[in-house]
């Protein structure tokens, strides 16, 4: 890391424990039931941050720092709303990956190998959100559709053995 990561990354930490002792000691009332996602929101917000203003050019920073940001987001809002919701948005855990994966194939080398697992746990993670919301049987649907997806990836794909 260079100096200004340093820099930040310490005064987070800084505010942070200041914020903790004048809790302690009673100065501050806040409840760290809002406090703690931001122990994932900050540090995934941070790698885009890096990333985009050219601190740290790895594109590889995106994945953490997209399934951070996602699991931060999902924890505020269980916070906020309540853990009951969790029963429903659980499949974000799968999406979070998806996103920061897709994030390293938009930003980075253009791996087409990435959108594999993209899709995989993508589509697994939107079925089951859908399936919640809109309440179909998800084996009825989506083991048919992923097979005609697979059949016409199949049927329209070159075969590079052949063209060279």
């Amino acid at each position: 890391m260079n100096r200004n990561s340093n820099i930040v990354i310490g005064a987070v930490l800084i505010a942070m424990g200041v914020l903790f002792l004048m809790s302690n000691l009673g100065y501050l009332n806040f409840s760290w039931n809002y406090i703690w996602p931001l122990a994932l929101l900050i540090p995934g917000i941070y790698m885009h941050f890096a990333f985009f203003t050219g601190i740290d050019k790895n594109a590889g920073i995106l994945v953490p720092g997209g399934i951070l940001t996602t699991y931060g987001a999902l924890f505020y809002a269980n916070v906020f709303f309540g853990w009951h919701i969790m029963a429903e948005l659980w499949p974000l855990f799968l999406i979070g990956i998806a996103v920061g994966l897709f994030e390293l194939y938009i930003f980075g080398s253009r791996d087409k190998g990435l959108l594999i697992p993209v899709g995989i746990l993508g589509g697994i993670g939107l079925a089951s959100l859908l399936r919640t919301y809109i309440m179909f049987d998800i084996k009825n649907y989506l083991v048919p559709i992923i097979l005609i997806i697979i059949g016409i990836v199949i049927i329209t794909r070159r075969d590079n053995r052949n063209n060279g």
